[in-house]
């Protein structure tokens, strides 16, 4: 009697340490698991974060001529540094269409409302550039026969023109700042005015 209650005894303390065993085999799995998923790139991480980023620093050049280009405008109003002027405002026009075409290859398709944000740049951007190459042109007339009355430019169709493109540029900027800065915000980029675009 002693000898079958030994048995059991001892019968009931193997199964109760392979269950143990089973336990530890089972938790021990899962922590393998687990490792394994945490060195998985997480599915929840947002992919247009990559892509705001990258828009993000082709924006952050987006402002380098601005300051040449009102300079420019104002030599032509003055009749002064004409030839100066003309290039600068060539040159910028040049930066603009660059602009242009680096957002062309960059990838936004995961970025909300991307359709709208890269229509409004490239609006932007063309009529800047426009804009830039027809007050260079005004600067080409400014500099003829008759092109300066009493130290002032005299206005032309080209200088109309450039005026037009370039509110045209700006509202286009409106509409890209009102797109892009809640972006900005959600992703921890940086914000822009619309004349900083």
């Amino acid at each position: 009697m002693a000898l079958l209650g030994a048995g059991l005894g001892i019968g009931w303390a193997l199964s109760g340490s392979s269950s143990d065993d089973g336990a530890k085999q089972d938790s021990g799995a899962g922590a393998s698991k687990a490792a394994k998923e945490s060195e998985q790139p997480k599915p929840s991480a947002d992919p247009a974060q990559a892509q705001a980023k990258d828009l993000d620093a082709l924006l952050g050049d987006s402002n380098n001529s601005r300051s040449s280009v009102i300079g420019a405008v104002n030599s032509i109003k003055t009749c002064s540094n004409l030839d100066g002027a003309a290039k600068d405002l060539r040159s910028a026009a040049g930066q603009r269409n660059d602009l242009v075409k680096r957002l062309q290859q960059l990838s936004v398709d995961k970025i909300p409302d991307h359709a709208r944000l890269t229509a409004a740049l490239t609006k932007a951007w063309q009529s800047s550039a426009a804009a830039d190459n027809h007050y260079a042109a005004w600067a080409g007339q400014v500099g003829g026969k008759k092109g300066c009355h009493k130290g002032r430019a005299r206005g032309t169709g080209q200088a109309a023109q450039g005026n037009v493109a370039s509110g045209q540029a700006t509202q286009a900027k409106r509409q890209a700042a009102q797109i892009w800065n809640p972006l900005a915000q959600k992703y921890g980029l940086t914000e822009r005015r619309p004349e900083q675009l």
